[in-house]
């Protein structure tokens, strides 16, 4: 839902009243992930997508009712609905989506204050956990409830009851990174979760690092790039242009630098000069991936000089080298490919 935060609020502040349409649940193969979010307004205007395409008319028709009612409600399309089949889920995908009505002028304080909080930490590309009741039957949000946005890194926002509980289901959901329908006291909330984007590291600028780069943002991968070496740290040398290319050394870069467990790191250069200190660094942080260029023989060079530096066996295990998936690669594309196809797979805990 990204993609359609700043559209929401800039709806929010023209004074018309939308609905915002969101996947709160999926089984089997629906064509968007939960989160996933549309903004429908009057006369037809939409922003966004609930399932590329399958559901949108339905989902359309749905929500141009709740702008009139102004009572929220949940939808559910499944392979069992006759439905299913005339708005695309054919294949065999099940999906709900929950519809809610917006209005600058009815949108009390509490909640606008969690949109902007929320749009602030999507901009800054902080973690925050959304927690918003589910309607009831009548149609109306749980009883004395209200959205609850729980920030990992800073003051949690807004009040609602069984707060502690929502809390601490919030954080164990965000650790999943998964998002969720719970029930607290007899009421349902979704949580949805809005980690950092991932964060790739890329230590050298050399020619690998051009369609690493633009492999990397095609997957809204946040591409930073670290070389000292002016020459290659040019930005005319990329089509694709990283998010930061900084001319620096590593070791005066990355000691005031967020390392975190949304960072994954590649060393290109072939240098010791620069790839040891960074390692040096990276290796204390507990990265999710940190692969190096070169071949067997270098590698195994990269660990002795690590391990006469103190570093331990199973510290200098974490780094992936050679880095990249076995793909017979053999141009710089095909060699940023298989690292970038390896990375992906730490992603996903299949590295």
């Amino acid at each position: 839902m990204r993609d359609i935060w700043t559209e929401q609020l800039s709806w929010l502040d023209s004074g018309q009243p939308f609905v915002l349409a969101r996947v709160i649940k999926t089984w089997r193969s629906a064509p968007r992930k939960s989160g996933a979010g549309m903004l429908i307004g009057s006369g037809m205007k939409v922003a966004g997508s609930v399932s590329g395409g399958c559901i949108e008319g339905a989902v359309i028709e749905e929500a141009l009712d709740v702008l009139e009612s102004g009572e929220s409600r949940t939808l559910s399309y499944g392979v069992e609905d006759e439905l299913a089949l005339s708005v695309g889920l054919s294949c065999g995908g099940e999906v709900t989506v929950l519809l809610e009505k917006h209005w600058a002028f009815s949108i009390d304080l509490n909640t606008r204050i969690i949109w902007d909080t929320l749009q602030n930490c999507i901009r800054n590309n902080k973690p925050a956990i959304l927690i918003s009741p589910l309607p009831t039957e009548s149609g109306s949000s749980a009883e004395n409830q209200s959205p609850l946005l729980v920030l990992p890194e800073g003051e949690n926002v807004g009040l609602q009851q069984n707060r502690e509980e929502v809390i601490a289901l919030a954080e164990g959901t965000y650790n999943e990174r998964e998002n969720k329908i719970v029930e607290i006291g007899g009421n349902e909330f979704f949580i949805q979760v809005f980690p950092r984007r991932d964060q790739l590291l890329i230590i050298g600028a050399g020619h690998i690092t051009i369609p690493l780069v633009r492999f990397a943002k095609e997957l809204d991968f946040l591409t930073v790039v670290i070389d000292p070496r002016t020459v290659f740290a040019n930005p005319e040398r990329f089509p694709v242009p990283p998010d930061q290319l900084i001319s620096k050394w590593p070791d005066d870069v990355l000691p005031d630098f967020p390392l975190n467990d949304d960072t994954y790191a590649v060393l290109l250069t072939h240098d010791p000069k620069i790839d040891d200190p960074a390692l040096h660094i990276l290796l204390k942080n507990n990265l999710p991936y940190i692969g190096a260029l070169g071949s067997s023989r270098t590698h195994a060079k990269r660990c002795a000089r690590l391990e006469e530096a103190g570093f331990n066996a199973d510290t200098i295990a974490q780094i992936k080298g050679p880095a990249g998936a076995d793909i017979g690669a053999q141009t710089a594309a095909e060699i940023a490919l298989s690292m970038i196809a390896e990375v992906v797979a730490a992603k996903h805990g299949k590295l």
